[in-house]
């Protein structure tokens, strides 16, 4: 069983349960283990982002070899970026 990690503000009142070492079955060890978890006492957050959010993030991801391509099919900005760089490798 796994367990995600989610950064959150350290409370003093809430208690983190640690995880406990799994233990291969054998034939002779096939009692019923009961495992105890803490609460969720934090909950789950949603987020969502803009579309322009959503594509700077996908710019700013993006390979040189896509940028490259987007550039040879008439983009603008990468058309700019790629001049950019090839003025910061004169330099």
């Amino acid at each position: 069983m796994t367990n995600a990690i989610t950064s959150a503000p350290v409370r003093a009142d809430v208690h983190v349960a640690r995880p406990q070492p799994v233990q291969p079955t054998t034939s002779e060890n096939k009692t019923p283990q009961t495992k105890t978890q803490a609460p969720n006492t934090l909950g789950k957050d949603t987020v969502q982002i803009s579309s322009a959010a959503h594509q700077a993030l996908q710019e700013a991801t993006e390979t040189s070899s896509q940028t490259a391509q987007e550039a040879r099919h008439g983009d603008r900005q990468a058309q700019g970026l790629l001049a950019k760089e090839a003025a910061e490798k004169k330099a």
